[in-house]
C-alpha cells in the first residue's frame, strides 16, 4: 500500500462512499469531503452518509431483471453499498429493500473507520487540485454547481430532467406501429408511428387529462413551474389539458405520416424515436410527464401498438443536476480532456440508487488506478456495469441525452437471437455477464 498517494472524493452519498471505499481498499489514501452536518441539501435530513431520500427499495433481486443483474455484478466486485444493503435488508418479496437508518449507519461506520479514509466535514465550493471524484448528487450546492459549470464551459450542466418514456422495441406491436419519418425524410427506421382513430384518441385523451400525477418534492416545484411555460418541457398531460386538439397540433400531429393500412393520415399519431444504435429502445416523442409510473403504463398502454409495451424507463420531470456526459466523460467516468477529474452518481446521467453505486465503484477504482500509476479498468458492454458506463460516455443516436436506469436495452446484444423469448434472452445476458465480471475482481481480501 502507498501511504503517500491521495485522492479526493467530494460527496458522501451512495456514489461517493462507494468510490472512496473502493479506492481505499486498493491501497490509496482518500480524503472524503461531505458538507453535512454543516449544510443539508433540500432533500436530506439526517447527518449520515448514503442517505436514501426517496424509497427504501433497491428494486428487483432477480438477475433476469437488469437492476437485479447489476446488483449481482456489484456484489461480486465487493461493493460496499451492496454489502450494506444485504446486512440491513427488510422483507420485500422479490425486491431488495433496506432499513434506511441502519443502512446509512452501516456505511457511515465502515467509511469513517477505514484506516485509509479521512472524512473532512464542510462544503467544497470549487473543484480541487489533484485526482478527484465529484459525487455531489442531483441537488449539488449552488456554489459547486457554478464551479462545475465553469469547468465544463457552461451549457453542459442541466438542472432539470424532463424525459419521455422509453419502451422496449421487441414489445411493440409492429402490425399496428409502422416505420416512417415525416414526409419520407431521413431514415424511416429512426421513427415508429402509432396511428389513432378519432374513437381511440377520445379514450386516450380523456384518460390522460384525468390521470394521477406523481406528488412533487418541494424542491422540484419552483423549477418545474418555471419550465412548464416552455413547449419543450411541458408535461404531456398539461399540454392536453389546454384543449382537445392541442396534442393533435403538437407531439401527436398526424400529417405526413400516412397509415400504410389506409394510405391516409390518421386522426392522431404518436411517434417514437430510436434511442440507441441497436434499435432496441425507442422514446415516445414529446411525452415528458410527471404522471405516476402506474398511470403511465395504463394510459400510454391505450396507444395503438403499445398495448403490451414494456418500459425501460418511465417519463420523469424533476430537479436533477446532471452533465451532458456523452463525449465529455469516458467509460471510466473520467473527464476526457482532464483525466484527473472523475464524476460519479446521478450527475453522470445514471438514474437510481444501484446505478449511482455502480458509477461510484467504477470511478473509485479508476481514480485509484491513476493514483497508483496502473492501467484503467474498463468494464465491457456485455455487463450491466459496463453498459451503463458506455451509455453515459457515448449516448445514443438522439442528440438529446437523457439519464438512464439499468436496462437490457443498453447491454451489448448477442450476435444471434436467443430462442425462448424475452426471459430466456435476459437469463442468457445474466449468465454471460456474471462470467465476464469474475475477471474484474480486484479486492482479494477484506481490510
Amino acid at each position: 500500500m502507498n501511504n503517500e498517494v491521495k485522492i479526493k472524493v467530494i460527496g458522501a452519498g451512495l456514489a461517493g462512499c462507494e468510490a472512496a471505499y473502493a479506492a481505499a481498499r486498493l491501497g490509496v489514501k482518500v480524503e472524503l469531503y461531505e458538507m453535512k452536518p454543516h449544510k443539508h441539501s433540500p432533500a436530506h435530513h439526517t447527518d449520515g452518509f448514503a442517505e436514501l431520500v426517496c424509497s427504501n427499495s433497491l428494486r428487483s433481486n432477480d438477475v433476469s431483471n437488469a437492476v437485479g443483474l447489476l446488483k449481482a455484478e456489484l456484489s461480486s466486485l465487493g461493493s460496499l453499498i451492496m454489502e450494506a444493503a444485504y446486512a440491513t435488508e427488510v422483507p420485500a418479496g422479490s425486491a431488495l429493500a433496506v432499513n434506511r437508518e441502519l443502512f446509512s449507519e452501516y456505511i457511515t461506520d465502515k467509511v469513517r473507520n477505514h484506516p485509509y479514509i479521512t472524512v473532512i466535514d464542510g462544503e467544497v465550493t470549487e473543484i480541487p487540485e489533484g485526482i478527484v471524484v465529484i459525487a455531489t448528487g442531483p441537488l449539488t450546492s449552488e456554489a459547486m454547481a457554478e464551479s462545475i459549470s465553469e469547468f465544463t464551459g457552461g451549457g453542459e450542466l442541466h438542472f432539470f430532467d424532463a424525459a419521455a418514456p422509453i419502451v422496449d422495441f421487441s414489445t411493440v406491436d409492429t402490425s399496428v406501429a409502422f416505420f416512417a419519418s415525416r414526409w419520407g425524410k431521413g431514415n424511416p427506421e429512426d421513427y415508429l408511428n402509432c396511428p389513432m382513430t378519432k374513437e381511440q384518441y377520445d379514450v386516450f385523451y380523456n384518460e390522460l387529462i384525468n390521470a394521477k400525477a406523481a406528488p412533487l418534492k418541494a424542491f422540484d416545484k419552483e423549477l418545474q413551474e418555471d419550465l412548464t411555460v416552455f413547449e419543450g418541457c411541458m408535461p404531456v398531460e398539461v399540454m392536453a389539458s389546454r384543449g382537445y386538439d392541442t396534442l393533435r397540433f403538437g407531439p401527436m400531429k398526424p400529417v405526413g405520416l400516412p397509415d400504410p393500412r389506409t394510405g391516409e393520415d390518421a386522426f392522431a399519431t404518436v411517434q417514437l424515436r430510436r434511442e440507441n444504435r441497436e434499435g432496441t429502445m425507442y422514446n415516445i416523442v414529446g411525452f415528458q410527464t410527471h404522471l405516476t409510473f402506474g398511470e403511465q403504463k395504463r394510459v400510454f398502454g391505450l396507444i395503438p401498438g403499445l398495448e403490451n409495451a414494456e418500459f425501460f424507463r418511465y417519463g420523469v420531470m424533476h430537479r436533477n443536476t446532471y452533465l451532458n456526459s456523452p463525449g465529455f466523460i469516458t467509460p471510466t467516468y473520467a473527464v476526457k480532456r482532464e483525466g484527473r477529474i472523475f464524476f460519479a452518481g446521478q450527475m453522470t446521467g445514471v438514474e437510481g440508487y444501484v446505478e449511482s453505486a455502480s458509477s461510484g465503484l467504477v470511478a473509485g477504482i479508476n481514480a485509484a488506478m491513476m493514483a497508483l500509476g496502473k492501467d484503467a479498468v474498463i468494464f465491457p458492454k456485455e455487463t450491466e456495469i459496463g453498459a451503463l458506463a458506455h451509455y453515459v460516455s457515448e449516448g445514443g443516436v438522439s442528440s438529446s441525452f437523457q439519464p438512464m436506469n439499468a436496462n437490457f436495452g443498453i447491454i451489448a446484444p448477442f450476435e444471434k437471437k436467443v430462442k425462448g423469448g424475452k426471459k430466456a434472452r435476459n437469463e442468457a445476458y445474466a449468465t454471460r455477464s456474471l462470467e465476464l465480471i469474475k475477471k474484474y475482481s480486484l479486492f482479494e481480501t477484506e481490510d
